[in-house]
């Protein structure tokens, strides 16, 4: 497979750094949510149950602060947002280890949505540095550097709690975040390209004018995306329990990690590529089947790789659609919500495919995942094919 489009695209300046600088920023992301429930289960004697409320509540949060601290960016550049978040995000994780549980679930919301927006800023980041034709490249890059940051993240978080304690991997997460902020203030990665930066500023355009259906179609098949996404992990996780094989859950997670980074090098290596819509249907279509092949584990993991190679791909071109519907002054703003699209996506995913398999067995749930996804996806055509009606000029004599 020829890798010249990466090279290219890593030869721009200020890409590298920048790719390598995001991949540290994500990794405190990765590791916290597995470490906060280690923490709450471990330390504080609650239960997973109890541990997954400060999730949600964390991922409810961060839904509604992204486009919140896009519009920040927006508005005044990425210095003021990444200190505030920053500043936030250090408080808030260093002082986790010594709060009880009631005041974490109290904090946890405002928390989510001060988070230090590395995925945002990595997508804003780079299609200011990287050329339209070869922003797809650069977007399957940063999934896969996305992917890297998951198998890193979370593995270190749980070395830590487990060899020393939670606290020590809290205050870990904590530090982290503000070494993190600190080089991106410093850093001062451009947000826009050179052209948009010389270009006069304008009045903020109102959300009606650049929120058009396409740029929902596109956010709703983002929900779908994580949906899926979120719904395999949790039925595979499933079939893994009733197969009596729950040990190999990292080995299995790690293949689909694997295949997913493998579906996003060629996604941005062949000149030409699907969009967004029909490679959320591809993702979807693929697990539909996988329930029927769900032990033992390595026959499950096998049948995985497929759906997964489509994983990166679908996030890649969601990043793509997102990037040239948005206008440039809102960029920030769009990929905020475009964030809150996927942490909808995966909020939705684990409790409607968790029911689904309440009520019957680990193999439907596969059949739940592809099936939401799907439904996701029609949404999304039904809104790119709606046509907005022009005024018909009026004739002049």
């Amino acid at each position: 497979m020829p890798l010249q489009p990466y090279l290219r695209v890593l030869r721009l300046p200020g890409v590298p750094a920048s790719i390598l600088l995001m991949f540290v920023a994500r990794l405190p992301m990765t590791a916290m949510g597995i470490t906060l429930t280690l923490h709450v289960v471990s330390e504080l004697g609650r239960g997973y149950g109890a541990a997954g409320l400060i999730g949600t509540a964390t991922t409810i949060g961060s839904a509604l602060g992204a486009p919140l601290i896009g519009r920040l960016i927006d508005r005044h550049g990425l210095r003021p947002a990444v200190a505030l978040c920053g500043l936030a995000s250090c408080a808030y994780w260093l002082s986790t280890p010594h709060l009880p549980y009631e005041a974490l679930l109290v904090v946890a919301l405002p928390a989510g949505m001060l988070t230090v927006p590395a995925g945002s800023l990595a997508r804003q980041v780079l299609t200011a540095l990287v050329p339209p034709p070869q922003r797809r490249t650069a977007y399957s890059m940063d999934m896969m550097s996305l992917e890297t940051s998951f198998m890193i993240g979370p593995a270190l978080g749980i070395l830590v709690s487990t060899q020393l304690s939670s606290t020590v991997a809290l205050t870990s997460i904590g530090i982290a975040f503000g070494a993190v902020a600190a080089v991106l203030y410093a850093a001062n990665p451009p947000v826009r390209t050179a052209a948009e930066s010389a270009a006069p500023r304008t009045a903020r355009q109102p959300i009606r004018t650049w929120l058009t259906a396409p740029l929902v179609a596109a956010l709703f098949i983002a929900v779908g995306a994580t949906f899926v996404l979120m719904g395999t992990e949790i039925a595979a996780l499933a079939a893994l329990r009733a197969s009596g094989e729950v040990e190999w859950t990292g080995v299995v997670i790690a293949v689909m990690a694997v295949a997913s980074a493998v579906g996003g090098l060629v996604h941005g290596a062949v000149p030409r590529s699907l969009s967004q819509l029909p490679l959320m249907v591809l993702l979807s279509v693929l697990v539909l089947p996988v329930g029927l092949v769900d032990q033992p584990w390595w026959l499950l993991a096998l049948a995985l790789v497929p759906m997964n190679l489509a994983c990166a791909p679908t996030l890649a071109a969601t990043t793509e659609a997102v990037s040239a519907l948005a206008p440039p002054g809102v960029r920030g703003e769009a990929m905020g919500l475009q964030d809150s699209a996927t942490r909808i996506g995966l909020a939705l995913g684990a409790p409607v495919v968790g029911f689904v398999m309440d009520h019957s067995a680990p193999g439907w749930g596969f059949a739940a995942a592809g099936a939401g996804g799907l439904l996701f996806a029609a949404v999304g055509l039904a809104l790119q094919r709606r046509r907005v009606r022009e005024p018909v000029p009026a004739a002049t004599g």
